[in-house]
């Protein structure tokens, strides 16, 4: 019976176990540009005993940015930060992708630099308020993205992916998830295109799947990931009927041969058909009441995931695996820091400390 502590290929990256930390955004890139600086080292370097880290995510350019003191991987500057990071979680015998996330229509124009505006799909603005250093402001409509432009945003994803393989990361997963870029291309709610990019459930795929496509193309698909959250209605998502379209992208990721499927679980039998359908590696995301516990990892046993992830007991305990493998002791989450739970998909900003 293969248990959360046995190692797995991951695409012909070795991973000790089978226990990933969930991307969990921090604000700590208080270095030149954006930059990882020497507390973002620390951090990862402690959690460096997961199966595999996936990092908080990283915008792929300067639109990107979606909070406060979010790391970038477009520049050298940035390259230079996150190298320190990934030398240190490497040393430790850890392994590391980078989450690659363009916030799309989450942010303000007050993060940006030069007049620059969020963009998204659609000129849809979505509810609520983005925290900023002077304090809350509201969600603004944003820049609906032409064709040519779109193409320009695939090619920062796919310019982010090659940086982040120069910064020594083992791979990157694309944010898909959470109502975040990628995200609002799929929803029918934030994209009321009618062109190629929108419309059909076929149109609202094809920006996740040219991304994912132009990545793998880039540093190869055995390093490229990509996660998905069916009807997670955070930031603004409308998506009643999710099913339908998450199929038909799966269906098109399958033959790209990606290293790894991380799904943030709606329900079961969703689950269980896009697992039927992906032959790869399916990281999971377990749907559950609150933070995700030890109780999940009989999923891997029972064959639901080949890889569980976890945010909020990752934050709270830097050394879960050994604490999972021994049954505790365990740190308790701050569960109420949390905008509904880290590892739901939802962020532990604003600066919640390990």
């Amino acid at each position: 019976m293969t248990t959360a502590f046995d190692p797995i290929d991951l695409s012909g990256t070795q991973l000790a176990n089978r226990i990933a930390m969930a991307p969990m955004t921090r604000s700590r890139a208080f270095g030149p540009g954006h930059s990882p600086t020497d507390s973002v080292v620390e951090y990862y370097a402690q959690r460096a005993s997961a199966g595999l880290i996936i990092t908080e995510g990283t915008q792929p350019s300067v639109v990107g940015q979606g909070y406060p003191d979010t790391p970038g991987l477009h520049s050298a500057e940035q390259i230079a930060g996150w190298r320190k990071v990934t030398d240190a979680v490497h040393a430790k015998g850890g392994k590391i992708f980078a989450q690659i996330m363009h916030a799309g229509r989450i942010g303000h124009p007050d993060l940006l630099p030069d007049g620059l505006v969020p963009v998204s799909a659609s000129a849809v603005a979505a509810q609520g308020q983005v925290y900023l250093h002077d304090g809350p402001k509201d969600f603004v409509a944003p820049h609906e993205l032409t064709s040519d432009e779109i193409r320009a945003t695939i090619a920062d994803f796919a310019s982010a992916a090659r940086n982040a393989i120069e910064a020594g990361f083992d791979g990157v997963e694309l944010h898909g998830a959470n109502g975040y870029l990628i995200h609002q291309f799929l929803a029918p709610g934030s994209n009321l295109r009618t062109d190629e990019w929108g419309g059909s459930v076929e149109g609202r795929i094809r920006f996740a799947v040219e991304v994912t496509r132009a990545v793998a193309d880039e540093i190869g698909a055995s390093r490229t990931a990509i996660r998905i959250s069916p009807g997670n209605e955070y930031n603004s998502i409308v998506e009643p009927e999710p099913d339908e379209a998450y199929i038909a992208l799966v269906k098109q990721l399958e033959p790209i041969g990606l290293a790894y499927l991380h799904l943030i679980e709606r329900t079961r039998d969703l689950t269980n058909v896009l697992r039927k359908q992906f032959s790869g590696t399916l990281v999971l995301n377990v749907a559950t009441e609150g933070f995700t516990s030890a109780d999940e990892l009989k999923l891997i046993e029972d064959g639901t995931a080949d890889i569980i992830s976890f945010g909020a007991l990752f934050l709270a305990n830097p050394d879960l695996p050994a604490r999972l493998k021994a049954g505790g002791p365990y740190n308790t989450p701050d569960v109420a820091s949390f905008f509904g739970g880290d590892d739901k998909g939802y962020i532990d900003y604003p600066f919640l400390e390990s």
